[in-house]
């Protein structure tokens, strides 16, 4: 069986997928539990934090238009929205210069939003999350801000990880690029 997909401790299971791909294992890593809709935070193997999450609607997939949360091992690609406000909207990694309030506004609540802080996932895996028809970065998966704090915890997202704003800041803040994220069910 795929270590991956085993109940093991974050920690071992982090271990084993960085052993099987020759990767070493970061200071700092992320284990995103699709299952139970959580994300753990750990530096140098001990839990930092725990934060509720949303994923896709849709079940588990890597495969490019799933709109499914894929799952493998990533790291953090890139880290967008540095001295942003919370609740700031990003279109195209961009901020607009308005706060997801503003633009409810103007358009329909149940679009979900990109906001406050982006963490721009590129898979570790050739042929799983990396490369051709299934690469993270390629499809644009992030951990990111929403504009439905209160439906965290829910499937709502076309394949990101969604965090409420004032947890994604915090997060950010403590996460480099580099830092590895296990993406499980």
């Amino acid at each position: 069986m795929d270590p991956i997909f085993t109940s093991d401790s974050p920690l071992e299971l982090v271990n084993k997928t960085c052993a099987r791909l020759g990767i070493k294992l970061g200071e700092r890593f992320l284990v995103v539990r699709i299952s139970t809709a959580t994300l753990q935070f750990f530096t140098k193997g001990v839990l930092v934090k725990s934060y509720v999450i949303s994923t896709s609607k849709r079940p588990p997939s890597n495969i490019k238009n799933s709109l499914g949360t894929p799952r493998g091992l990533h790291e953090i690609a890139e880290r967008i929205g540095a001295g942003q406000p919370p609740g700031m909207v990003f279109k195209s990694r961009v901020p607009t210069g308005r706060h997801y309030f503003e633009v409810l506004e103007r358009e329909p609540d149940n679009e979900n939003l990109i906001t406050s802080r982006i963490l721009w996932l590129r898979g570790l895996e050739s042929g799983v999350n990396q490369g051709g028809n299934v690469d993270t970065y390629e499809r644009y998966v992030y951990i990111h801000g929403t504009n439905h704090d209160d439906r965290i915890g829910e499937p709502l997202s076309a394949g990101c990880v969604l965090m409420r704003n004032q947890e994604i800041v915090e997060l950010y803040e403590q996460v480099r690029v580099g830092d590895q994220v296990l993406i499980v069910d």
